[in-house]
């Protein structure tokens, strides 16, 4: 193996540049920059997270809360999507506008999915919880037989299921 690869330094940062933190998180220049990036690479409980956006939800627990909202109901959006019907069986439009709908609605799915995954990369335990729970609910609400009618049942939805 090569170890003299550009950008493959191993050696430790200096304590010029970047000083450790607790919770298994680096504080670092940003790469001269001139502005902190604080990432954690374990799992951590706490308020003080950063989610999706830069800054965001900021240091307010009240704008974290709202985060947790935000990503439980983006959770539960993507599992709707998942089970819900909009293009009737034996409707009389066309089959090329049908096609587009349900890859439109595919993309919009995927998108959100993502959106809750990246989400979960910020390693707050709330938002990960609060993303299975959406999930869970979405899953009880549209897609369990304990909720579904007997006839619904026979009817499948129009984006087939989400693969891992």
């Amino acid at each position: 193996m090569d170890h003299n690869m550009p950008g493959m330094d191993m050696s430790p940062p200096t304590s010029s540049s970047s000083s450790p933190m607790n919770n298994g998180t680096m504080m670092g220049d940003g790469g001269g920059m001139g502005h902190k990036m604080m990432m954690h690479m374990t799992f951590f409980w706490g308020s003080q997270a950063e989610i999706l956006f830069s800054g965001w939800p900021g240091s307010r627990p009240a704008m974290y809360a709202l985060a947790l909202v935000f990503v439980f109901f983006l959770a539960l959006i993507v599992e709707w999507l998942s089970h819900c019907r909009f293009i009737k069986p034996n409707s009389s439009g066309s089959r090329v506008g049908a096609a587009l709908f349900q890859t439109l609605l595919h993309a919009v799915r995927v998108c959100l999915a993502y959106m809750v995954m990246l989400a979960i990369m910020s390693f707050n335990v709330g938002v990960f919880l609060v993303a299975v729970a959406g999930h869970a609910v979405g899953f009880l609400i549209f897609g369990s037989k304990l909720v579904k009618k007997e006839e619904a049942e026979k009817v499948a939805s129009d984006l087939p299921p989400m693969t891992c």
